[in-house]
C-alpha cells in the first residue's frame, strides 16, 4: 500500500496547483487533514484559506459524503470502503522560501503547504506525480522516476521542497562523502567557480566540527528574485532559498548568499536532526510550543556567520559587520527589559515574527545569537579552550538526535553542566528565562576573547536627539519606534506619527538637516495624525539615544587573550 498524490498545473497563470491524494482506507470514518504550519516558521500558516472545489471520492469513483470539522480537518464516511481519492485546488501565489508557487516558468511546490494526509496512513511509502511539460527539470531531494517522486512517509515528502522548471541552473560539489547539488531559478549569470570554493571552504568545516553529515545527498534550492528578497527555509536533505536583487547576488548580495547559506546548513544538525522534545516528532495538526527558539534558532545563528569565520570565508572584518548586526538588534529592541528569548520563543505561535506590540518581545534570532556567543565563550574558559559550543553541539548531535530523543531544556542544561563541571543556573534564570541587562556578560566574553564592546551616537540626528526612527513618505518620515523615554517620548510623539516639518519649516525630505539648524532651540514639530495636523513641543534633554553598538579587537591583547582568540576561530 502506498500514498499517491498526483499534481498538475494547466492554466498556470491562475495559479491553481490541482491536485489528486488516493489514501488507503479501512475504517468506516476517516479524518482528513492538512497541516496548520510548517517547520521552520514557528506560527501557524493556515494554509487552507487556498484550498477551493474540495470532493471526495471513494474506491468506486462515486462521490462520498463529508463534513468540515475544523479550519483544515475533513471527517469522511468511509464505510466500505478500500480507499479514497481527494481532489481539489491550491492558489499558489505566493513566492518565499517556504511557499508554494505556480507561474508559466514554474512549479515551486513545499508539500507541507499543500499536501493532506491521514493518521493511518502517515508511514506508508508515498509517490508524487507531476504533470509538467516535457522540457522540465526538477531539483528535490527525493529519489525520482521521471517525474514520479518517491518518498518512505508523510513526513519525509513534506519535508523535501521542489522546483520545476525549464530554467533551472544547475552544478555540484562533494565534501566527506556527501554530494552537494546546487540549483539556481531565476539567475542565468553564475559564478561557479567561486560559489563552490566558498560552500567548500564552510561545509568542510561545519562536517569537521560534527564529524559527519547527516545525509549523502544535499540540494540547495536558491530562488533568485529581481527585488530585494532575504529568506532561508531549512529541510533535512535540502534547503530553499530565497535571495534578490538577481545584478547582486554575486556582487554587493554575496556575503547575504554566503550567509543565509550556512545558517541554512547548520540547520542539517540543529533543528532537523537536534530537535528540542516538543517538536518530535512533529505535529502538524496544531501549535508546536517551545521555548527553546534560543537553541533552534539562536544557536544557528551564531555558528552559521562564526563556521564563515572560521573556514576563512570571510575575514574579521566581514564577520564584524554580522555580529554588529546582531547587537544593534539587540539595543535597539527595548523589549529585552519585558520579556525573555525562552518567552518569546513560546510565544511566536501567538503573533508570528512580525513586531508586534512595541517594547514586548525579543527575537530569538539575536537574543539566541548573543547567548550562544557567551555560551560559547563561557564554554572555553571553564575547559581552558579544550571545548566550545561546538563540542557540545556534537554531543547533543550523536547522544540524542542519532539515538532518536529529543532534547529539552534540562537535557541542554545537564550537558553544559557536564561539558564545563559548572553550575549553569544563572545564565539560565537571569539570561535566557530572565530580562536582565547582558552588556557585563559581553563586555565579559569579548574581553576573553581579546575585544572589547564600545558605542556612539547614532549619526542620524532624529535617533541620537529625539529618539525615533522613522521612513521616509515622500517628503515627510513616519515614525517606526521610540524610544522611551526619550525626547520624542516625552514630547508626545506616537508612533505612525507623520513629520512633516520643523518649527514651522517644512521637511521636504531632509528631516535631520532642519533639525540640526535649531540644534540649540526648543523644537516644535508639526505632524499628520490619523488625518489630523498637530504641533508637539518638544522638551530639551541632555543625552543620546539609540547608540551604535559595535565589536573591537583590543590593541594590546595579553597572550592569554591571544591564545583564547586563536582557539575561538579553530
Amino acid at each position: 500500500m502506498k500514498v499517491q498524490y498526483t499534481l498538475s498545473c494547466e492554466n498556470a497563470n491562475q495559479q491553481y496547483v490541482s491536485i489528486d491524494v488516493v489514501f488507503p482506507v479501512n475504517e468506516v470514518e476517516t479524518l482528513v487533514y492538512l497541516p496548520t504550519w510548517r517547520p521552520g516558521r514557528y506560527e501557524l500558516g493556515n494554509f487552507a484559506k487556498n484550498i477551493k472545489h474540495f470532493q471526495i471520492f471513494g474506491s468506486d469513483n462515486q462521490p462520498l459524503s463529508f463534513k468540515k470539522t475544523h479550519k483544515a480537518v475533513w471527517k469522511v464516511d468511509t464505510a466500505n470502503q478500500t480507499s479514497i481519492r481527494v481532489v481539489y485546488k491550491y492558489f499558489a501565489n505566493e513566492l518565499n522560501a517556504g511557499s508554494t508557487f505556480l507561474s508559466n516558468e514554474q512549479l515551486y511546490v513545499n508539500p507541507v503547504n499543500c499536501f493532506l494526509f491521514t493518521d493511518e496512513t502517515k508511514e506508508l511509502p508515498v509517490e508524487v506525480d507531476l504533470k509538467i511539460p516535457s522540457d522540465y527539470q526538477i531539483a528535490c531531494n527525493l529519489k525520482s522516476d521521471g517525474n514520479t517522486l518517491c518518498a518512505d512517509n508523510f513526513e519525509t515528502v513534506v519535508d523535501s521542497p521542489f522546483i520545476a522548471s525549464a530554467t533551472l541552473k544547475h552544478d555540484s560539489y562533494t565534501v566527506a562523502g556527501t554530494t552537494f547539488h546546487l540549483w539556481f531559478q531565476g539567475l542565468d549569470k553564475i559564478d561557479w567557480v567561486k560559489l563552490k570554493k566558498d560552500f567548500t571552504a564552510f561545509t568542510k568545516k561545519q562536517i569537521e566540527k560534527f564529524s559527519e553529515f547527516p545525509v549523502n545527498d544535499y540540494h540547495y534550492l536558491f530562488q533568485i528574485m529581481p527585488y530585494k528578497a532575504y529568506h532561508g527555509v531549512e529541510h533535512h536533505a535540502s534547503t530553499v532559498i530565497l535571495l534578490g536583487p538577481s545584478y547582486a547576488v554575486f556582487g554587493d548580495y554575496y556575503n547575504e548568499l554566503l550567509g543565509v547559506s550556512s545558517h541554512e546548513l547548520y540547520h542539517t544538525w540543529n533543528v532537523k536532526a537536534i530537535r528540542p522534545i516538543e517538536m518530535f516528532p512533529y505535529n502538524f495538526k496544531e501549535e508546536n510550543f517551545s521555548e527553546l527558539g534560543y537553541i533552534c534558532e539562536g544557536i544557528t545563528t551564531y555558528m552559521g556567520d562564526l563556521f564563515l569565520l572560521k573556514s576563512k570565508v570571510f575575514n574579521f572584518d566581514q564577520y564584524k559587520l554580522e555580529f554588529n548586526a546582531q547587537l544593534q538588534k539587540h539595543f535597539d529592541n527595548q523589549g529585552r527589559f519585558n520579556y525573555s528569548v525562552a518567552e518569546s520563543s513560546f510565544d511566536t505561535w501567538l503573533d508570528g515574527y512580525a513586531p508586534g506590540a512595541p517594547g514586548r518581545k525579543v527575537s530569538i534570532y539575536t537574543e539566541g545569537c548573543l547567548l550562544a556567543f557567551v555560551t560559547d565563550v563561557r564554554i572555553r574558559r571553564a575547559t581552558v579552550n579544550k571545548f566550545g559550543l561546538d563540542d557540545l553541539m556534537r554531543r547533543l548531535y550523536f547522544d540524542y538526535a542519532l539515538k532518536n530523543k529529543g532534547v529539552s531544556e534540562e537535557d541542554y542544561k545537564a550537558e553544559l553542566e557536564n561539558l564545563t563541571g559548572e553550575d549553569w543556573n544563572d545564565l539560565f534564570t537571569d539570561y535566557f528565562h530572565g530580562t536582565k541587562a547582558y552588556e557585563v556578560i559581553l563586555a565579559d566574553a569579548l574581553d576573553y576573547l581579546g575585544m572589547e564592546l564600545i558605542h556612539s551616537p547614532s549619526k542620524s540626528y532624529s535617533e541620537a536627539y529625539l529618539g525615533i526612527k522613522t521612513v521616509p513618505s515622500n517628503q515627510n518620515f513616519v515614525v517606526q519606534s521610540i524610544f522611551p523615554g526619550s525626547t520624542a517620548d516625552m514630547g508626545g510623539i506616537m508612533l505612525e506619527d507623520e513629520i512633516i516639518g520643523v518649527n514651522g519649516c517644512a521637511c521636504q525630505g531632509e528631516l535631520d538637516k532642519w533639525l540640526k539648524m535649531h540644534d540649540d532651540e526648543h523644537k516644535r514639530l508639526t505632524i499628520i495624525r490619523k488625518g489630523k495636523i498637530v504641533e508637539l513641543a518638544l522638551p530639551q534633554l541632555n543625552r543620546t539615544f539609540f547608540n551604535v553598538y559595535s565589536i573591537q579587537e583590543i590593541k594590546s591583547k595579553t597572550k592569554h587573550q591571544t591564545n583564547a582568540f586563536d582557539h575561538w576561530l579553530k
